[in-house]
């Protein structure tokens, strides 16, 4: 029997004056970035009926499938909740598809999660009668949120949710109570908006924030209860004094503005969220002043006195004094995808500047491996949503074993980020488009100042040399602009090689994780296959893929590693490879040994991984554009994973 395994599907819920079908399927349209294989929604319609009445809807594909078919129906509800789905076990059909009903056909119920134990309550559920029409866990739940059901709708998902296992966040609506919508969750994001005599649920704020910015989000085991104008939130059956917060961005942040795409839009956006971010993080930059004075001293020399100013930082929030800094004895970076690649550079950032050894790990291999922890080890987990389940899970184990956590995170007030000891928020705005980008950049440049504080700390890092790192960071934005402003010869590049079917991306140094990242890129969005590789391990297999169909784009910036770099090119093109090379602006040798050179300013230190980053993000984006790719939501992924 298969079930639903869905983490990263998307949940909204309206209560109020508007018409709350119109609402969901705008919210869904919203949160289709995290899953788009189905789409559902369950509303209560009373105005048109002399009885109230629960409708079901259910569509296989986008949001505007459902769409037709509720309009269809003509429902005037004021209660509605609504789902997208994103499958990874339980076939992508209509049976399958949220929302489901519990036996008596009263309640209705949408769910982001797994039940890890359905199997037992689907059998203990089947003796008593009741009858599945699904292969999804998710029915389960609903089942069971019916058969505890005795009067009062709240009090029977609090014990459904005592008796479940495993990760979720329940939306849950019943004819027996036309005016209330429940909430709860465990492990998977969910937040109570809080309008104006309006009530809304999602899985995050983007649904949320055309109606208020008003947000309270739940903790694990937490039940929400939406009423008319107002919401309580319980804990084990007790009522709790809800957090509510305001969400720091715009309605516009969530719109494509003119763009056809919103990762083109995202990757527009990167030179504001880069000065943000500094901005939020760099309270004084420092600066290293020489001042001249004509004194003599014993042996009649000319000196010169130094004035040096440290860079502060707003990092308050980070539980690390100068004593206990001295005392970490490694750092571990947890994170999975894009932000492990991010960690990857971060890895070369922070041990150069603080002196201190430094892993990357995969979240998912990191947890379940039993790995050698104790207090000296600080653990940073680096996530844009906050709610990866891999990298939280590496955060509690590391917390488990007495580990300081620290996060980078995108999400204000995530699951990560309330777990953490503390966390540098990169403030990039919200990122819709599932191939990361901004984050990609954020990540970077938030970690950097992690690194530069901890040299500090440490006393392994000047002040001189601290603050003309903080000054390379000042700096990017305006050299990020410049690349973008090189679009149009990534476009012409990219459209000569929208027909490969295989492509090889080659780095050294921080280089190696930007070949990853970019490789990363292009598959995800374009489906082309594509690998990346540290350059000096291309001799050691990757050479035998080389042909005169394989295009292979090289990070060959100039720098102690450029003419290994030169070497490998020359090992490529003598195997009939068509090299594209992302090179310094001021090399001007490299275009008679390549196919096609994209330039970029590398004035900047290790703050060019940042630079580099935008042709990579740009070639990935036009090729996909050329092949006809549906960008913002490429085939069989989502946004986040908020499952193992």
């Amino acid at each position: 029997m298969l079930y639903d395994c869905f983490g990263m599907c998307g949940i909204v819920g309206y209560l109020g004056s508007r018409n709350a079908t119109d609402v969901v399927l705008e919210g869904l349209r919203k949160l289709e970035y995290r899953g788009y294989d189905s789409a559902g929604l369950a509303c209560i319609s009373c105005a048109t009926h002399a009885v109230p009445r629960l409708d079901v809807v259910r569509a296989v594909g986008r949001v505007d499938s459902l769409a037709a078919k509720v309009a269809a129906l003509h429902p005037d509800a004021r209660v509605a909740i609504g789902h997208t789905r994103w499958a990874t076990h339980g076939r992508p059909n209509e049976l399958n598809a949220h929302p489901h009903r519990d036996a008596t056909g009263r309640i209705a119920l949408v769910h982001n999660g797994i039940v890890e134990n359905y199997a037992q309550l689907r059998a203990e559920l089947s003796a008593a009668g009741c009858a599945f029409v699904s292969e999804t866990d998710t029915e389960v739940a609903a089942m069971l949120v019916g058969s505890l059901y005795r009067g009062d709708l709240v009090e029977a998902v609090e014990k459904a949710i005592a008796r479940i296992e495993g990760a979720f966040a329940f939306a849950v609506i019943s004819l027996d109570h036309p005016q209330m919508i429940v909430g709860a969750r465990r492990g998977s994001p969910l937040a109570v908006g809080i309008g104006d005599g309006e009530m809304l649920l999602g899985s995050d704020a983007l649904p949320l924030i055309a109606y208020t910015r008003r947000v309270a989000y739940l903790d694990d085991d937490q039940v929400a209860v939406l009423e008319a104008g107002r919401f309580t939130l319980r804990a084990h059956g007790r009522a709790v004094e809800p957090k509510i917060q305001e969400i720091r961005w715009s309605v516009e942040e969530t719109d494509r503005g003119g763009f056809a795409h919103f990762m083109l839009k995202e990757i527009y956006e990167q030179p504001g969220a880069l000065r943000r971010l500094a901005a939020s993080l760099v309270a004084s930059p420092g600066s290293t002043e020489i001042q001249s004075k004509h004194t003599r001293d014993s042996s009649d020399v000319e000196t010169a006195r130094v004035h040096v100013v440290t860079p502060v930082f707003n990092l308050d929030s980070l539980p690390l004094t100068c004593m206990e800094a001295r005392d970490i004895s490694r750092i571990v970076i947890v994170a999975q995808g894009t932000a492990f690649h991010a960690g990857l550079v971060a890895r070369n950032m922070i041990e150069r500047c603080a002196r201190v050894p430094v892993y990357a790990e995969y979240g998912s291999d990191f947890r379940y491996r039993d790995p050698v922890l104790d207090p000296s080890v600080l653990v940073i987990a680096v996530s844009q949503s906050g709610e990866t389940a891999d990298t939280l899970g590496a955060v509690r184990l590391a917390s488990e074993r007495g580990c300081t956590t620290l996060s980078v995170i995108n999400t204000v007030d995530s699951t990560i980020a309330r777990a953490s000891d503390g966390v540098i928020y990169m403030d990039a705005g919200p990122e819709i488009g599932v191939a990361s980008t901004k984050a990609f950049t954020g990540q970077i440049a938030a970690l950097y100042v992690l690194a530069i504080h901890l040299g500090l700390l440490r006393e392994t890092l000047s002040a001189a040399d601290a603050a003309r790192r903080v000054q390379d960071l000042l700096q990017v934005p305006g050299r990020v602009e410049e690349a973008l402003a090189n679009a149009a010869r990534v476009e012409a590049v990219a459209h000569k090689y929208k027909d490969a079917n295989n492509a090889l991306f080659l780095g050294r140094g921080t280089g190696f994780p930007l070949a990853l990242e970019g490789a990363l890129k292009l598959k995800e969005i374009s489906y082309i296959h594509a690998e990346g590789y540290d350059a000096a391990e291309m001799k050691h297999g990757p050479i035998a893929l080389i042909d005169e169909k394989m295009p292979v784009v090289v990070l060959a910036l100039k720098g102690r590693r450029y003419e290994k770099i030169v070497s490998n090119i020359q090992e490529v093109k003598a195997r009939g490879g068509r090299v594209i090379a992302i090179a310094s602006h001021d090399d001007h040798e490299i275009g008679n040994l390549v196919d096609d050179v994209l330039p970029i300013h590398d004035d900047r230190g290790i703050m060019n991984s940042i630079v580099c980053a935008i042709p990579l993000q740009l070639f990935a984006y036009y090729i996909a554009v050329a092949r006809g790719c549906d960008v913002d939501k490429p085939r069989n992924l989502a946004k986040s994973v908020t499952v193992e």
